[in-house]
């Protein structure tokens, strides 16, 4: 096994789950088997998200006083950011709502307790007016919600708690430390629990498949196209005007980055391709002091593509489940991912971290991430693209906003790229 990457031996697990629950539908036995082995998991994972979601997002935003003291450009950075990744939550929202990739499936065959909680859960949310919601998220007693696994309030608490850091500055710096510590620590421990996610997804997976039968498999395939649907949509309609609005085009900027975008593609990681891109953003007439602060700083700040995939695959899970959640539980939805979506950059697998720690603070089943493990790889692929083309339009965005764009050098640019094309 060793010698396949974490991506292939999910997906090699996945198959073999689907193999064994067909094969065993029905069998108590078996499901006996798998059942103690997803369990553990999924312990696993409830066991590193409380600390991760702490540490994370106190470095993120005592980080954001750093970025503060850039003056005019930090400020207008993280702004646009800010209202581009929500509109970004919002279009994934608004897609599973539309598209609803995980309804359809028959879940007669589960056991009420396996439900029950979720249910109860959501019910409770729903009996809830906006006022009480926004109580609830308030703690009153932070290590009480610690204990209880209550994520909202633990992330109220972490963002207070990263804008107190950041406040007093210097005598901030040995407590910013010791989470940045605390944070490289759970980087190790989530990297090794990640190692036991293919024994996971395969129990998890076969569980189920062995519940329901192979009908289950329906609703992965409409995520995907759900997915990539989305990603285009946003490519073209949402960064297409942000493109125009900011005197260039999206066409021509995805054929300067034609080589960076297929590279991101195929190897799913915008780590990949950051030297290149900060170097072309310059070759497009974007000045090096901005290219070097916007770029970095959109890795964490600036991920359209998986701010899209993370709404879309919560509520996927929540719809196979057959949860509906309310629009205060939907708007709740968009404020969690706001927060922890930047915050859990950094991350190993960070994406599958936010999508646990958002169906952990909405109350929702933890298990059906053995749907998204599976499949994430080829979800990830679509989602790096819009990630790079989003930070790259940032770059452009920005050194336009600060008049120090230069266009004669972009048209220049954009000829070499055309007469490369041509020979």
């Amino acid at each position: 096994m060793k010698k396949f990457g974490l991506a292939t031996q999910i997906l090699v697990a996945l198959v073999l789950g689907i193999v064994v629950g067909t094969l065993f539908h029905g069998n108590e036995m078996a499901m006996a088997i798998m059942v103690p082995m997803g369990d553990i998991f999924i312990h696993l994972i409830k066991m590193i998200v409380i600390p991760i979601v702490v540490a994370a997002l106190i470095v993120s935003i005592a980080g954001v006083g750093d970025i503060k003291k850039l003056g005019k450009l930090g400020g207008r950075t993280i702004l646009y950011f800010e209202i581009v990744t929500t509109i970004a939550i919002a279009i994934g929202l608004l897609a599973a709502n539309l598209f609803h990739p995980g309804s359809g499936l028959d879940t007669s065959n589960l056991e009420k307790s396996d439900i029950s909680k979720y249910e109860e859960t959501t019910k409770t949310a729903e009996g809830q007016g906006f006022a009480e919601t926004i109580v609830h998220i308030v703690p009153k007693n932070i290590f009480e919600s610690m204990a209880q696994g209550d994520l909202l309030p633990i992330i109220f608490f972490s963002v207070l708690f990263g804008l107190g850091v950041a406040a007093i500055r210097e005598k901030g710096k040995p407590v910013l430390s010791f989470f940045e510590g605390v944070l490289e620590a759970m980087f190790w421990v989530t990297n090794q629990v990640m190692k036991l996610a293919p024994f996971g997804v395969f129990a998890l997976i076969g569980v189920t498949v062995a519940k329901f039968g192979v009908a289950t498999l329906i609703p992965l395939g409409k995520l995907v196209i759900a997915v990539y649907v989305t990603m285009v949509f946003f490519i073209l309609v949402i960064l297409g005007m942000i493109a125009k609005m900011s005197g260039t085009s999206i066409f021509v900027l995805m054929k300067v980055l034609k080589d960076e975008l297929i590279l991101a593609f195929t190897t799913a990681s915008s780590e990949a391709v950051l030297p290149r891109l900060m170097d072309k953003m310059e070759k497009y007439g974007c000045p090096k002091s901005i290219t070097s602060f916007v770029i970095p700083t959109g890795y964490t700040f600036n991920l359209d593509g998986s701010s899209i995939y993370q709404a879309l695959a919560s509520l996927f899970v929540a719809q196979i489940y057959g949860i509906d959640l309310s629009i205060t539980q939907q708007i709740t939805l968009l404020l969690v991912l706001m927060l922890t979506s930047k915050g859990m950059a950094g991350v190993p697998g960070a994406s599958f971290v936010v999508i646990l720690t958002t169906l952990g603070s909405m109350g929702l089943p933890l298990e059906g991430v053995a749907f998204i493990a599976g499949i994430d790889r080829i979800l990830d692929m679509a989602r790096t693209v819009v990630n790079v083309l989003g930070n790259s339009l940032a770059a452009i965005v920005m050194s336009k906003w600060e008049g120090e764009f230069d266009q004669e050098k972009a048209n220049d640019y954009i000829q070499s790229v055309k007469q490369s094309d041509v020979a």
